[in-house]
């Protein structure tokens, strides 16, 4: 295995405000950006060639990347005009490949952190004779994703989409965002048009007779679409319960950029991450968060699973629990902020406008 797509053009809708400026695989997580992960995670396992698919705010990732040869890596970079879905987005870079037709050729969607055996997965996709091989994990709530039944040797039976009702549920199996295509499938995916490889590739190839093989991999899964997952994500990989070559410094239960400045008296625990040029004041606490990039907590500000925006302010014993504030806002002191607030970009509350206790 030499080959892969990468799947980053989404928009990132449900992240926003932290995707308005950034594209979602570029946000930071675990003090770089997600992407870094995936493609260090390729690159450890054989992987040298990588196609991404980008549409959003295309124009940043090369900038950063470059060719990819500071990963070891060769990277090259294909830009939709229109969004064309995933199985849009993977026929638009298949001019790009150099595999032959038999050939595997790995496809990765851009918002999945996941400690997935790769190798494991293309050695299923040979052995087995498959036209596309897919990861599928197990899940305890199964309704929110596609499921994917299989028959005893793992081949695939069918494709069903978000069911709801228990009758619906007939596995906990669930499609998990990776796959090998043998590299003439591509070839066979309608250019030029929204393709969905859920609801329209994979179905298609299933009901005219192709070789779908599932591969169960437990191991490490999460799926970054929400900012909840998002923090969290981060998170487990500066507590190293997800693998990735490509965190900045040792496992542990926190992790400080070289520029960034933490007063001694201020507690940092739970996977948080203090982003360069970011500061934390005297006895501040924040646990299990990711503060961005020159962002600042005033003394005594208590922060939760939380995610602090690039320069943005959180005022002196400000308290916020699981809440997304955006680049360049300004929390006023004393506000309290709770579970599924998000604050948008270079948006101020003013000092105590917002509580859910009172103010004494």
């Amino acid at each position: 295995m030499t080959e892969a797509i990468l799947l980053v053009g989404g928009k990132g809708t449900r992240l926003r405000p932290l995707t308005v400026h950034t594209p979602k695989p570029m946000l930071p997580a675990a003090g770089v950006p997600f992407l870094t992960h995936q493609l260090a995670r390729a690159r450890a396992a054989g992987v040298e060639h990588i196609v991404l698919a980008t549409s959003y705010l295309a124009e940043v990732f090369e900038p950063h990347f470059g060719d990819g040869s500071a990963l070891g890596l060769h990277l090259e970079y294909v830009t939709e005009e229109e969004p064309l879905g995933t199985g849009g987005a993977i026929r638009n870079v298949a001019s790009r490949l150099r595999s032959g037709p038999d050939e595997p050729v790995l496809v990765f969607n851009g918002d999945i952190l996941t400690g997935l055996d790769i190798g494991a997965l293309v050695r299923t996709h040979e052995t087995s004779g498959a036209d596309v091989s897919l990861h599928l994990t197990r899940v305890t709530d199964p309704r929110a994703y596609g499921l994917v039944p299989t028959d005893g040797a793992g081949r695939v039976l069918a494709f069903l989409e978000k069911p709801q009702t228990p009758e619906e549920i007939v596995t906990d199996q669930i499609n998990a965002g990776a796959y090998v295509f043998r590299r003439s499938v591509i070839d066979t995916i309608p250019a030029g048009r929204v393709v969905s490889v859920e609801r329209e590739t994979f179905p298609g190839l299933l009901a005219a007779g192709a070789h779908l093989q599932g591969m169960v991999d437990s191991t490490y899964w999460l799926d970054l679409g929400t900012p909840a997952a998002f923090v969290r994500g981060s998170a487990d990989l500066v507590l190293g319960k997800a693998p990735s070559p490509a965190v900045p410094g040792r496992c542990g239960d926190r992790l400080v950029l070289p520029t960034a400045r933490v007063a001694p008296d201020a507690k940092l625990a739970g996977g948080t991450v203090v982003g360069e040029g970011a500061f934390v004041a005297e006895g501040a606490r924040v646990f299990g968060s990711t503060i961005l990039p020159g962002a600042v907590i005033e003394p005594g500000a208590v922060i939760t699973d939380s995610l602090i925006g690039t320069r943005a302010r959180v005022g002196e014993r400000a308290v916020l629990s699981g809440a997304v504030i955006g680049d360049g806002a300004v929390i006023g002191a004393h506000n309290e902020l709770r579970e599924g607030v998000r604050v948008w970009c270079d948006a101020t509350i003013p000092a105590g406008a917002v509580r859910f206790s009172s103010d004494q």
